[in-house]
């Protein structure tokens, strides 16, 4: 099965069906980021520390990495940057192309799996933004690696991750009030699932995601050639119970090291 192409898929329907995370930014958000009032989110409800962005956007070259839905690109767009998003859905890279054509932006925007940045030279960005988002690949170390490429030394990943403590409940209990321990880390929505399941899910365009483990959120990016410098928690806002005990999405600041000689 291919995840990459059903996850595509998947991703498109939740743009036509309105999803959170597939509504696009309104005008007087753009125009108050051209004023210089802006802030993006790369996990649920908090945002991203302006400290962790230069002064200045103008002419840094950005990729948001899997951040399709109009939302983050636009946004830094407006403030000065020079942004190209990539996205798996070519529905969700549309929101960010009706939100620059609406609002007099310019943005690039490629269609491609984030674990694969071939579309792109070495050492070519200042900054990569990658929202919770992979939870939807399965190797999770691509993703750093690719991103170590894409950036100039001392370039910056800011990321957004889960917390893989979400994954090991029964999420059908759990927005019911019930904290029922299921699954195991690493593990993907599909691994506990019946063939008759599987294929459920897979006709109601449900995506497929990967819990991945601590080591290789955090790790992994020290592995890939980062130094973090700077780390957060999110939660859902309240909206479910887990929140009552603990954040489940976190995002970290990395910096691409140059090489030692």
């Amino acid at each position: 099965m291919d995840s990459t192409l059903h996850n595509s898929n998947a991703w498109d329907r939740k743009v036509e069906e309105g999803a959170r995370y597939t509504q696009a930014v309104s005008t007087e958000i753009i125009e108050e980021s051209k004023k210089g009032n802006w802030s993006i989110s790369v996990t649920t409800e908090k945002s991203v520390p302006r400290e962790w962005f230069p002064s200045s956007l103008d002419g840094v070259k950005v990729l948001c990495l899997a951040s399709g839905g109009g939302q983050q690109g636009p946004v830094l767009a407006a403030a000065g940057a020079d942004v190209t998003v990539m996205d798996i859905s070519k529905k969700q890279l549309e929101q960010d192309e009706f939100v620059a054509k609406r609002d007099g932006l310019e943005l690039k925007t490629v269609q491609g799996d984030m674990t694969d940045l071939n579309a792109f030279d070495d050492e070519i960005f200042d900054i990569v933004v990658n929202p919770v988002s992979n939870v939807f690949v399965q190797n999770v170390a691509s993703v750093w690696k690719e991103a170590s490429r894409v950036l100039k030394n001392n370039g910056v990943l800011i990321s957004g991750s889960t917390n893989p403590l979400l994954f090991i409940f029964d999420d059908r209990e759990e927005q019911k009030g019930i904290l029922d321990v299921k699954h195991a880390v690493p593990s993907s929505t599909i691994d506990t699932l019946s063939e008759e399941e599987i294929e459920e899910h897979l006709k109601a365009n449900q995506t497929i995601e990967y819990a991945h483990t601590l080591e290789e959120l955090i790790q992994g990016q020290l592995d890939a050639g980062f130094l973090l410098s700077g780390f957060y928690e999110d939660d859902f806002g309240g909206s479910r119970i887990l929140d009552r005990y603990i954040k489940t999405f976190f995002a970290t600041r990395a910096i691409k090291m140059s090489p030692t000689v």
